[in-house]
């Protein structure tokens, strides 16, 4: 993942870009996922997500849905508020289809509103891929209790799924607001939770 003297790097694993290198931020703001992980979720996912639409939150160097651009999906929103990691997002987002992408800059539990206006605007739902840093870093002690909030007060009707990648010892509530959760799986010290609305089981 790693070459001398060029920075962190990770290669898009299938589809139309399969191939494309794709930049990490240096920095200890962002985490990348796992490759184990990414396969394992798009495995789950790999028909689903064609022609659909896909949120990034916590976006880091897009690799989630630049990936998910990759093996079909229609329209990618990123979120992400570091700068350096927002300049990396748009150079990786370069290379592939940036018409497809809309990056939202800032704290994403204040810009969660105005991507949810612009799936309204759309009449579209989507995928929710929701990867907060962990909360054992410094000044990250409540991301996941925001996290679970930003989660409730996600619209049924801008929903197709939430899936949450986090710390292994985290217990995700069985019920958050209207959605709950479908299945959990566990990856070392990594786990991914898939939640769906009630209505949907």
């Amino acid at each position: 993942m790693k070459t001398k003297g060029s920075g962190l790097t990770k290669k898009i694993i299938a589809g139309k870009y399969k191939g494309k290198t794709l930049k990490l931020p240096s920095k200890t703001t962002t985490r990348s996922s796992k490759t184990i992980v990414l396969e394992s979720f798009f495995n789950t996912l790999q028909f689903d997500i064609v022609d659909a639409c896909f949120v990034e939150v916590f976006s880091g160097s897009g690799s989630i849905g630049l990936e998910a651009l990759s093996r079909g999906a229609k329209r990618i929103f990123f979120m992400e508020k570091d700068r350096d990691a927002l300049n990396t997002l748009r150079e990786n987002i370069a290379q592939t289809d940036s018409s497809a992408c809309e990056v939202f800059g800032g704290n994403s539990f204040e810009n969660i509103n105005s991507v949810l206006a612009r799936l309204k605007s759309l009449k579209e739902d989507a995928y929710f891929y929701i990867d907060p840093p962990f909360s054992i870093r410094e000044g990250m002690e409540d991301i996941y209790d925001n996290t679970i909030q930003l989660i409730a007060s996600l619209p049924t009707s801008a929903v197709r799924m939430i899936i949450i990648e986090h710390m292994s010892g985290l217990e995700i509530p069985s019920l958050i607001g209207k959605y709950s959760v479908e299945k959990t799986k566990k990856f070392g010290n990594t786990s991914l939770t898939y939640l769906v609305c009630e209505d949907m089981e």
